[in-house]
Order: C-alpha cells, then sequence, then structure tokens
C-alpha cells in the first residue's frame, strides 16, 4: 500500500560509507542510507526527480541511474507517471553485502599502501645496482605479463614475478624476503586489481604505461625517477580500485577481494610472529658473531 510519508529533503546529505565506484553507484548508496536511516516503509513514494538531484548536488540523468542501480537490487521500483517507491528489502542483506565489500576494500587498499614503500624504495635500489643480466630480467618479466595477457590469461603470476626481479636487482637478499612474506596476499591483491583492469582498455593501458615508466627509469639508473614511478603506480592501483562500480564488487572482484579480506585477518597474527621470529633468530646470528669477533680479538 502506498503511504505519504517520503523522507525529508531539508539536510545537507552525508558522504557515502561506500567509497567507491561511479557518480550513480555513490548517489545509490547515499539513497539507500536515507531511505534505511528514515526507516521508510514498503510502498513509500520517494520525491521527485528534480527534488531529489537537487538534494544530492546531480543531475536528473546521474539520479535516474543511482534509481535503476537500487531498482536492479531489488529495493525500489518505478510506477509510471507515480515515481519511484521503496520495495521490502531483504533484511540484513545489502547491510552485510555493503559491510563485508567494504571491508574487503579496505583491506586492498591496506595492502596497496604498504606495497606503495617496499616498491617505490626497490625500484630505486635497483636502479642504482642493478646489473646487465637483472635489468634484462626485469625487461623480459614485463613482456611476458603482455604476452600472458595476449593469451587470455590474467598475468597475476607475470605481474608478482615482474615485482620480483626487481627486488632481486637491488642486491639485497632481505628485500627479496620481504616480498616472500608478503607474496600469497600480494598475489591475491594483484588478482582483484587485474581483473579490475581486465573490465577497461583504459586501465590495462594505464598499467602498462606505468610499468614501462618503472622499466625506463631503472634502466636509465635514476633511482629518483624509478621511485617517483614505483610510487605513482601504487597510487594509481588504489585509485583504480576505488573507480570499480557496484557490479565489479558484487561479481568476481568482490569475492577475490573478500578472499584477501580473509586472508589477512587469519594470518596476520601468525605472519607477525613468524616474521618477529625471523628477525630474532637474524640478530641472535648478528650478535652471536660481533661476540666471537670481540672474543677474538
Amino acid at each position: 500500500m502506498e503511504t505519504s510519508n517520503p523522507f525529508t529533503l531539508r539536510s545537507t546529505p552525508q558522504a557515502a560509507t561506500f567509497k567507491t565506484g561511479t557518480l550513480a553507484s555513490r548517489v545509490a548508496e547515499m539513497l539507500l542510507e536515507k531511505i534505511q536511516g528514515d526507516d521508510l516503509a514498503p510502498g513509500t513514494r520517494l520525491p521527485s526527480e528534480l527534488a531529489m538531484a537537487k538534494h544530492f548536488g546531480v543531475s536528473r540523468t546521474v539520479l535516474r541511474e543511482a534509481i535503476a542501480i537500487l531498482k536492479s537490487d531489488g529495493l525500489l521500483e518505478t510506477r509510471k507517471g507515480s515515481g519511484a517507491f521503496v520495495r521490502e528489502a531483504k533484511p540484513d542483506w545489502v547491510t552485510d553485502s555493503d559491510r563485508l565489500t567494504e571491508e574487503s576494500i579496505q583491506a586492498l587498499l591496506n595492502l596497496i599502501e604498504v606495497r606503495q614503500g617496499m616498491e617505490a624504495e626497490s625500484a630505486a635500489l635497483a636502479a642504482l645496482r642493478r646489473t646487465p643480466g637483472q635489468l634484462a630480467e626485469i625487461e623480459y618479466s614485463l613482456r611476458r605479463i603482455e604476452q600472458s595477457v595476449a593469451a587470455g590469461a590474467d598475468g597475476v603470476e607475470e605481474d608478482a614475478r615482474f615485482h620480483q626481479a626487481i627486488a632481486a636487482a637491488t642486491g639485497n637478499p632481505y628485500w627479496m624476503r620481504l616480498m616472500e612474506m608478503f607474496a600469497q596476499p600480494i598475489r591475491a591483491a594483484v588478482r582483484v586489481t587485474r581483473a579490475n583492469e581486465a573490465r577497461r582498455e583504459d586501465f590495462y593501458r594505464q598499467v602498462q604505461a606505468e610499468h614501462q615508466r618503472i622499466v625506463d627509469a631503472i634502466a636509465a639508473g635514476d633511482a629518483s625517477l624509478a621511485r617517483a614511478a614505483a610510487a605513482e603506480h601504487m597510487v594509481q592501483a588504489a585509485q583504480r580500485v576505488r573507480a570499480a562500480d557496484r557490479e565489479f564488487w558484487r561479481g568476481d572482484g568482490g569475492e577475490f577481494a573478500r578472499q584477501l579480506a580473509q586472508e589477512e585477518s587469519i594470518d596476520a597474527p601468525q605472519d607477525s610472529a613468524q616474521a618477529a621470529a625471523r628477525l630474532a633468530r637474524s640478530g641472535g646470528e648478528t650478535g652471536g658473531q660481533a661476540a666471537n669477533a670481540f672474543g677474538k680479538s
């Protein structure tokens, strides 16, 4: 039954909690929050498109796209000449789905943030220390990504090996050990980002260009440029994650990201303990060597 209890439009809308995707998807999130926050009953008619577009500060076209998103999710229905109406929603499904997706996206962004420092410094050191053979390996690894994608594969393993080749070119084995510690979550993260990039040609081209800039800087022996190129690659990776739409996160992207989030929550304590143990052993060995040296002096 229709009810004449539409939500009020006097207040300024709050920022959407779901911070990724297109403008329409973000407006859909805010509209859903408004519906849930005002506890609107099924059958409640929403304000006019014009009024809601003004409220959210968007065009009517964007507002219509937002309504279409919620309609496809079964949360709204539209009636010709009457407008949009609230439908009976599955309790908890939307809230739980959005919460899990948000947590998964955050886990992915957390890892990208850590990788930004790792990748930038290893690229800078590789530019200073790489041998001709190591540079050839980096260039080959880059070609293998493109060959893998051209053959219809996802390029995940090849992408991981490309970054490992850069770490190896630092000449410091501890950079490789650090990469190995994060190998599993990095592969999981790369699986998400490459799935996202595969859906958009412009994303794929961006990644190619970013990788090439890193290789060119390493080849030129320019540490500052290599550091900047690798850091920017991670910054742009995070931007591409934020630009992914709801369809991606509710499909394969969301599934891959949730796997990463689960690994983060399950493996983090164990990984931290293992890392601490390795560092302690390393420190013990160093301390023992120092004591022996003093004993012999």
